[in-house]
């Protein structure tokens, strides 16, 4: 399998699709990766901000389905599984609460070294999107006013010269409004990292849009599971 790093960085337009495994039993998964596949999904991210349920297990189940790669989404270190094939290692570079800048990195380095999963090390920016989020709450984080652009690009330019090798700009889960095409654009200038957008996505002309505005790869969730057959309009 190719890298998942490769995957993102190599311009096509990607898509990913969010599963939380604390929706297993509201989700039908199997239908929905299925679909997945159809629409043109190109990777599977799994992560939530509580998750309560067991994530290698889940991840197994996952895998069964489909033969894209999985990659870990963690809301915390509690959510590393060796069985997955990536991990999105976040940095919450919007926040300054240490345990999500280095706490929980800490608290994993040694499993994730010995478990031979891809890491790809990520500056996670979260921006105000309407409502309090999950991660806002869980994090104990404010997120960036949504109009404050030059502070977004200057969070997401200080994550590339920290050495960070995605930046990912969220509005949160079931966020009112989504991110700002206007912040995307702006922070496309300044970087050469891959961008990755999420949050709030609702519709594949909000898709189009963040693509055409210089995004790496979009992720959808909730939109998802409140309409699957939104996976076979995407392309």
């Amino acid at each position: 399998m190719k890298s998942v790093y490769s995957i993102i960085e190599n311009g096509k337009r990607n898509i990913a699709l969010l599963l939380d495994p604390d929706k297993e039993d509201r989700v039908d998964v199997p239908s929905i990766l299925n679909q997945a596949q159809k629409g043109g999904i190109d990777i599977v991210f799994v992560g939530g901000s509580l998750v309560r349920n067991h994530v290698p297990d889940f991840i197994d189940k996952v895998k069964r389905e489909t033969s894209l790669p999985v990659v870990l989404f963690p809301g915390s270190s509690t959510q590393f599984a060796p069985n997955a094939d990536a991990i999105l290692l976040l940095s919450l570079l919007s926040g300054r609460n240490a345990d999500f800048l280095i706490g929980n990195h800490v608290q994993v380095a040694f499993r994730l070294k010995n478990s031979g999963v891809e890491i790809i090390p990520t500056g996670y920016i979260l921006i105000d999107g309407g409502a309090q989020t999950s991660v806002q709450y869980m994090s104990n984080t404010s997120p960036i006013p949504r109009d404050k652009t030059e502070i977004i690009v200057a969070t997401a330019l200080a994550g590339e010269q920290l050495g960070l090798k995605l930046i990912y700009l969220e509005a949160g889960s079931g966020a009112a409004n989504p991110v700002p095409i206007d912040v995307v654009k702006a922070v496309r200038q300044e970087i050469s990292l891959p961008i990755v957008v999420g949050g709030g996505i609702k519709t594949p002309q909000q898709i189009s849009d963040y693509f055409d505005a210089g995004a790496n790869l979009v992720v959808l969730g909730n939109s998802i599971e409140n309409n699957p057959d939104l996976l076979l309009q995407l392309r």
